[in-house]
């Protein structure tokens, strides 16, 4: 019997951990649909058996690319979106890992919600040995959530200033409508790009499902290109400008509660406060003027 024709890309920029791209890579053959086409964007990794490794899989619905130069994580982001083709689209982690029913399940709740731009399925948080955890990002996320239980959609300035408040959503679960994601502009200066995908479809106008059925594996660990920029200070600069910019866009839309979200961005400035007492443990005063500035700083 032919394999059905594929209407959901899953984009994997990757840079990192060959055995975790290989897992990953795994979870997604294993779903129980097959209408789906993986492509494996390779930023220069340097590690020469992984190309040959793909070639092995002999699976026609796997395409893998290595780029010929680093285009750095946002870089490669915005590539993979760029040549997103097909009705759906998910971001995937190269670290993470999809349940055996989670196109199943994120495909049942777009064709509940035909206008819906985007779901966020439940998610399970695990470690870098795949043991359930619950760290501190995690128990905010689930706080700052939307309210409710079960499959629901939300929409509006509501939504938005939640993101600014703290960014809840695990993107790499994420499932994208296409079209929703081509009809807007995503702004060149976005450094902060998981959060700012989300916040442009949300501010003109596109909703997403929310759903507490966990179908997908989130890795956090401290090695993770977040984690080790937010542990160095290096990440707050970027999210200054970026909150910057949102709170004057948010303000040009009428959204004066989103733009006050914005400038006030209290979870990125509590990121700060968690990083300090490690940062004056190492005696690093360059990382704790960074952090400092960015706790007491409008």
């Amino acid at each position: 019997m032919a394999a059905p024709s594929p209407t959901i890309d899953i984009m994997l920029p990757f840079f990192g951990d060959p055995y975790l791209l290989r897992r990953a890579v795994r979870s997604v053959q294993r779903q129980d649909r097959a209408d789906w086409r993986l492509t494996v964007v390779d930023d220069g990794y340097p590690d020469d058996t992984i190309g040959p490794w793909f070639d092995r899989l002999d699976d026609d619905r796997i395409r893998y690319r290595r780029n010929p130069q680093r285009l750095g994580a946002q870089g490669n982001n915005r590539f993979c979106i760029d040549h997103v083709e097909l009705e759906f689209f998910v971001m995937m982690g190269a670290d993470d890992l999809m349940l055996p029913h989670y196109l199943d399940t994120v495909t049942a709740l777009h064709a509940r919600w035909p206008s819906a731009a985007f779901v966020q399925p439940g998610v399970s948080v695990m470690d870098d040995r795949d043991q359930a955890v619950r760290p501190l990002a995690d128990r905010v996320k689930s706080v700052l959530s939307p309210s409710g239980s079960g499959p629901r959609e939300v929409a509006g300035e509501d939504v938005a200033a939640g993101l600014l408040r703290g960014n809840w959503l695990y993107n790499p679960s994420l499932c994208w409508r296409t079209s929703a994601v081509r009809a807007v502009t995503m702004p060149e200066s976005a450094d902060v790009f998981d959060l700012a995908l989300p916040l442009q479809v949300i501010a003109e106008g596109g909703s997403l499902v929310v759903d507490d059925h966990v179908c997908f594996r989130y890795r956090r660990h401290r090695t993770s290109d977040s984690g080790s920029g937010a542990a160095a200070g290096n990440r707050f600069a970027e999210e200054k400008r970026f909150f910057a910019a949102e709170a004057e866009r948010m303000t040009a839309r009428g959204w004066h509660r989103a733009a006050r979200a914005a400038r006030a961005h209290v979870s990125s400035r509590l990121n700060a406060a968690v990083q300090m007492p490690a940062a004056a443990l190492r005696g690093d005063l360059p990382v704790l003027r960074v952090l400092g500035s960015h706790l007491i700083e409008r």
